[in-house]
């Protein structure tokens, strides 16, 4: 999360092998695209498990103006 925090670019988190959340991650991600935002950046919240983007919704976190969700294919490994 520090690594997030000193960004200078987008951030994006692969939530593909979150199986469980919390409130506690939702807070800590609101936090993040709170200070993302104020930098002018973005966070991308990218292939959520669906009991993850449920949560996700549930809280309201995809509301956030600096927050994206990226649901799109994985990446092919090479």
């Amino acid at each position: 999360m520090s690594a997030a925090l000193n960004a200078t670019r987008d951030v994006i988190v692969d939530l593909s092998g979150l199986r469980f959340a919390d409130s506690s991650l939702m807070i800590d991600l609101a936090c993040l695209a709170q200070r993302l935002r104020a930098q002018g950046q973005t966070l991308l919240l990218a292939h959520p498990q669906p009991n993850i983007r449920f949560l996700i919704e549930t809280v309201g976190l995809h509301r956030l103006p600096a927050v994206r969700i990226d649901s799109g294919p994985l990446p092919a490994l090479a």
